[in-house]
């Protein structure tokens, strides 16, 4: 009987692809990548497209005007663009005082407990409860509209969920070793939530922010859409859509689909790189 050589073990090559954590650096790279284009862009391409062209009006998508030219000749890329890096500063603004409220609410309503809890518990029952565009509008009205009215709306109606996380995980971490220990040598509570708690909280802090800012994109588009938002003379998303509703019936699709669509691809690439950077940052998945 001859020998019989055994087959080599076969190795597989290791790919950028070739499990979930590279998969979840690729993703968020993706992400960032295309939200930098875009501030790029709407700061680098010549304002000139913004100037009214009537000679060039109502063009539908060429090379020279990817997005189509709108009723006043203005280019429509150049206009999408802008309006995207506006609701991009928008969107971080509001998100960043969101989310700090939301963490410090959560925080004080955990460490302190009793009245203090109940009454945060309360108000965040309330604010769930009420219709979120009518809050939105109520609050935006209340500041006089306008871009501070914008930011003051968003600001104070996106906490409530970030709160709710931020004093469930509070809770779970008063419940640790070393937290009680601290409380039984003395500790004051602001000292155990600076030294104890917060530094636990960042991963959930930076998560939730990130999370917040397609809802704040979307929301400073609904507001601006129907005339409480921002400026008509700024070209921001939401007017370009308002504007965009009385030339649809003449056959200007590109008006709003294309600024539409946008809005949409940029608030889902918030929402992956926030869905993403969870995964990283969550022991169960961050090692697979």
């Amino acid at each position: 009987m001859s020998d019989m050589s055994l087959p080599a073990p076969v190795h597989r090559l290791a790919t950028p692809f070739s499990n979930r954590r590279r998969q979840t650096l690729w993703a968020i790279g993706l992400s960032l990548s295309f939200l930098a284009l875009i501030v790029v862009l709407g700061q680098r391409l010549d304002p000139a497209g913004l100037d009214t062209n009537l000679q060039a009006r109502n063009q539908a998508p060429t090379w020279q005007h990817p997005f189509g030219t709108d009723w006043l000749g203005r280019d429509m890329l150049t206009r999408t663009l802008r309006g995207l890096t506006i609701s991009l500063a928008v969107g971080v603004i509001a998100s960043a005082l969101s989310a700090c409220i939301g963490l410090l609410i959560g925080l004080a309503s955990a460490t302190l407990g009793g009245w203090v809890d109940t009454v945060i518990t309360w108000v965040i029952d309330m604010f769930l409860s009420l219709p979120h565009l009518v809050a939105l509008i109520l609050i935006a009205f209340v500041f006089g509209g306008g871009l501070t009215g914008v930011i003051a709306s968003v600001a104070l109606t996106h906490w409530t969920g970030l709160a709710r996380l931020i004093r469930a995980e509070v809770l779970q971490l008063k419940t640790a070793n070393y937290v009680q220990l601290s409380e039984r040598l003395g500790r004051s509570r602001i000292w155990i939530a600076r030294h104890h708690l917060l530094p636990h909280l960042i991963p959930q802090f930076v998560v939730g922010l990130l999370l917040l800012f397609p809802h704040a994109i979307l929301h400073e588009a609904g507001i601006t859409f129907i005339g409480i938002g921002l400026s008509p003379h700024q070209p921001a998303v939401g007017i370009i859509l308002s504007e965009s509703m009385r030339h649809l019936s003449t056959g200007y699709w590109w008006l709003a689909a294309l600024p539409g669509l946008s809005l949409l691809v940029m608030v889902k690439s918030f929402d992956a790189l926030g869905e993403n950077l969870r995964a990283l940052l969550d022991p169960k998945t961050s090692q697979e």
